[in-house]
Parts: C-alpha cells; sequence; structure tokens
C-alpha cells in the first residue's frame, strides 16, 4: 500500500512537472479580436508586456466589427483560428453549443486565476458547463436621464416608471410638444419589453432548460402593452416618428443632444457615447433600473461584453493560458490593455485601475447599479441575430398598427421557438 502510494506521489510530481515544462518554453502564439484603433494600441502593448514576461511570442490579428464574425467563422470551419481569440458573448453556442467549440478553461485554473471573477460572471461564459470564454468585462442596460433638462421643466430625476410617466404633461407644457422624457426606438423598444416581461414573470426570454420562449404569449402582450402605453400618454414618440425622422442612433440625434429626448435605456459601458453629444451644460446621470407594478425581479439585463476564449485546436494551450492571465490579471497586462475593453470584468483588474485613476466615478457608478441589480441569468441566445429579428419585425408591425398586441406576441414566440429548434437536438 505505501508503494503504491509512493508511486502515485511520484506520478503526480512528474505530471506537475511536465505542465510547468509546457508552460515554461518559449511558444509562438496568435491573437485574434476586433476593435478601433484605441484597442489595437493597447492590446499590441499588452500582447509585447506579457509575452516579455513570459518568455513568448504573440502574433496579433486584429480588424474592425465588420466581417470578423465571418473571419473567425471560416477560420474555426478549418482548424485555423488564432491560440487565443476575442469571442463575442452570443457567439459561444453559435461555435461551441456542446462546450466543445473552445478549450474548456477550467482545465487551466492552475494558470488562469480564475478567482477574480465570481461564480455567475464564469457561468455566462460557460457552455454545457465547460468554461469556453473567460469575460473580459460585465456590462448591462441602465436607465440614464438628462438631469438638466428635468430640472428646466421643475422636476427631480425620476426613479420610478410613474414618475416617468408623470413627466411627460409636464414637459408638454412647461419645454413643449417635442420634448419626451424618455426614448425607446427600435432595438431599444425591444430591450425595452423584454426589460418589462422578465420584470413581471421573473424570467428571462429564454428557458436554459427547454430551449424555448419561457413567456407565454398573454405575458408578452401585457408588456408589449406597457410599451404602447407609453406611446400614448407622449412619454416615448412613435417607433413611425422615429422612422420619419431617419430612425437615426441616438446619440447622433440632434434632439437627444439638446435634451428634448430626456431619457433612455442604454449599456453601461457606452455611458460617454451618450453624454458626449449633449450639449454644453447638460448633465446625464444613472438610475437605478425602473421597476414596473407587480414586479418580481429589477430583471436586469447583465452579460459578459465579449469573452476571452482559446482554440481547443492550439498547440500551445497553457502557453495561451499563461498569456490570457497576463493580459486580465497581472499588472503588466491590466496596465496595458486599461479600459480598452470597459471596465474589466476581473476583480485584479478592476481594482489596479480603480486605484490608478484609470475608471472614471460615473461609469463605475452606472456598472456598480448593473451589478447590483436582481434578475435571472440572461442566455446569449437572446441576441442570436434571428431571435433578434424575430422580435424587431413583429414589433414593428404592432407599433404601425399592422397587428395587435396579441398577434405580435404570438408572433414572436413562435419565431424564437422555431429560430431555437435547431438547437434543441
Amino acid at each position: 500500500m505505501k508503494r503504491l502510494q509512493k508511486n502515485i506521489t511520484i506520478l503526480l510530481a512528474a505530471t506537475a512537472l511536465a505542465s510547468t515544462a509546457a508552460v515554461s518554453h518559449a511558444a509562438e502564439l496568435r491573437m485574434s479580436w476586433w476593435g478601433g484603433d484605441s484597442r489595437h494600441k493597447a492590446t499590441q502593448e499588452a500582447l509585447k508586456v506579457c509575452g516579455e514576461k513570459h518568455g513568448h511570442t504573440i502574433k496579433p490579428e486584429f480588424t474592425g466589427w465588420s466581417g470578423h464574425l465571418e473571419k473567425v467563422t471560416t477560420q474555426i470551419a478549418g482548424g485555423t483560428e488564432a491560440d487565443i481569440m476575442q469571442i463575442n458573448w452570443p457567439w459561444l453556442p453559435l461555435f461551441s453549443f456542446t462546450g466543445d467549440g473552445f478549450a474548456n478553461l477550467y482545465d487551466y485554473k492552475d494558470i488562469i486565476e480564475l478567482d477574480n471573477w465570481t461564480p455567475e460572471q464564469l457561468s455566462a461564459g460557460e457552455m454545457n458547463g465547460k468554461l469556453n470564454g473567460l469575460p473580459v468585462s460585465t456590462t448591462g442596460r441602465v436607465y440614464m436621464f438628462n438631469k438638466t433638462t428635468f430640472e428646466k421643466a421643475g422636476l427631480d430625476v425620476p426613479t420610478t416608471w410613474a414618475e416617468v410617466i408623470a413627466a411627460a404633461p409636464v414637459f408638454k407644457e412647461k419645454l413643449g410638444e417635442d420634448y419626451y422624457p424618455f426614448d425607446a426606438s427600435t432595438l431599444n423598444a425591444v430591450m425595452l419589453v423584454s426589460n418589462i416581461a422578465t420584470q413581471k414573470t421573473g424570467k428571462d426570454l429564454i428557458d436554459p432548460e427547454t430551449m424555448t420562449v419561457a413567456w407565454s404569449a398573454d405575458e408578452l402582450a401585457d408588456a408589449i402593452g406597457f410599451y404602447q402605453t407609453l406611446v400614448d400618454q407622449g412619454v416615448i414618440q412613435s417607433w413611425k416618428a422615429g422612422a420619419a425622422e431617419g430612425n437615426m442612433a441616438l446619440h447622433e440625434n440632434p434632439k437627444w443632444s439638446r435634451g428634448q429626448l430626456a431619457g433612455s435605456y442604454e449599456w453601461d459601458s457606452t455611458y460617454f457615447k451618450y453624454s458626449d453629444p449633449l450639449e454644453e451644460g447638460n448633465e446625464l446621470v444613472p438610475v437605478g433600473i425602473l421597476k414596473v407594478d407587480g414586479a418580481q425581479t429589477e430583471g436586469v439585463y447583465r452579460k459578459a461584453s465579449m469573452t476571452f476564449a482559446i482554440s481547443r485546436n492550439s498547440d500551445n494551450p497553457q502557453a495561451a493560458a499563461q498569456i490570457l492571465n497576463c493580459l486580465l490579471n497581472e499588472p503588466e497586462g491590466i496596465a496595458a490593455m486599461a479600459t480598452a475593453r470597459g471596465l474589466p470584468a476581473s476583480r485584479a483588474a478592476s481594482e489596479q485601475l480603480i486605484e490608478a485613476g484609470a475608471i472614471k466615478p460615473i461609469l463605475k457608478q452606472a456598472n456598480d447599479i448593473i451589478m447590483a441589480s436582481t434578475g435571472p441569468a440572461v442566455s446569449p441566445f437572446n441576441e442570436h441575430p434571428d431571435v433578434r429579428t424575430v422580435f424587431l419585425d413583429a414589433l414593428e408591425m404592432f407599433a404601425y398598427g399592422q397587428i395587435d398586441a396579441e398577434t405580435a406576441a404570438q408572433e414572436i414566440v413562435d419565431g424564437v421557438n422555431d429560430a431555437l429548434e435547431d438547437y434543441k437536438s
């Protein structure tokens, strides 16, 4: 028995030594990502310092957003993908529904300091129990209001839907008929309806167990009816009115810049995208998630904004894991990457950057709202292209009066279930 234990000890020691050796030798790696110039520059610098620290060479492969999914799809299909990849969170089930499309990062927990993420954050990157994507940052939808416009109307920044609705006639009377306390057009209308349905039911759109829509058609119709109430009471512009103005992106809309559209429901990480265009003197503030009567939860839409994955075909997965850990958890990588991908999900990175003053307090405030809010786990299938198209098309038809709320809800339920059918088997 003692001899067996001794042999096992020797075997384990040898295995550990082999693992260390596998990491210690110089490796030639590739990393792919999308982004803009600032992200490209920061990532290349981070790869340089991490490569020098650990003795590896990493070839950068970067593009803009357009066409990146198609490029990665082609590479993965041919087994030619980079060792380390920036993977959009909704792409995880497209490439790895069973969890076998990427390396399981739990296999490298001795290299990657996973305790810098909460269990909930890690679960967002899991497919079939395997950690396929490590969240680079965690983002969510937060309500934002133009404090200056509300002050001009003699009102405080709203914290409830009742206050938002009550502000509409005051805006019209004191500021003008073309002033609205909130904006919810196109995709934001979908996100708003989803938030209301999640609050009322306590469920995400997708039931992860059955891979079907978790809401009944009646429950969804009720949420669509709330959206119409906002239109009818002058809280938001109608879909048709927004289309007549060209369906401009909100941050490019002069009405937003002037404060005539005084609120929205946006990603916390995009705060400056919406605050920067405001005319001088206007102040945009994030508030806690607005809840409807009878809400079971705040229904926070919280997700990994993007993930880092390691190729299942990598010849040097341990070295790739070492670089991944450096980028997200080690001081040199953290300093170089900074906030090029938003407020980091890694606790080590977040604490280091906050201490260094690299994260602006208002951005931290918006993110704190998201992290503290309640809601069911959000399925990445919410952002599947077919799911989004079905939801958008049906809601647009409703907004134009071509179908009623009940018909729109049933079309969404049926259409989303059809889009998910291929994954159920």
